[in-house]
């Protein structure tokens, strides 16, 4: 597992998206209401639509495209609708407010 600092807490509004690019994968990352920092690959599962561009609400993403309503938590699109996106695990150093992404090296690889 790589670990890659992706930037500071305070570059990302509450209850907004910033995307980062890892060779061809792109993540999403998300600052809810609550201050948490979660990351997605930044394409839904249907129509390929870029969710950093979605909206926001509690733990959920709604895509642009289509409002199919994505789990920050685990990738999961809500029923009716079906799919998941890949999560990735994200950690805020406590001492210097940086977001630490861990990305399994064979993805960055594999992009």
């Amino acid at each position: 597992m790589k670990k890659i600092v992706v930037g500071k807490l305070s570059d990302i509004a509450e209850k907004s998206a910033r995307t980062i690019q890892i060779g061809e994968l792109e993540i999403a990352l998300f600052k809810l209401s609550t201050g948490e920092i979660k990351a997605i690959e930044n394409k839904c599962p249907h129509k390929a639509g870029k969710l950093s561009e979605g909206i926001i609400c509690d733990h959920h993403v709604y895509c642009p495209l289509h409002d199919q309503k994505i789990n920050l938590l685990d990738g999961l699109v809500q029923e009716p609708d079906e799919g998941c996106v890949q999560t990735f695990k994200v950690e805020i150093d406590e001492n210097t407010q940086e977001i630490v992404l861990h990305v399994e090296e064979k993805k960055i690889l594999a992009s």
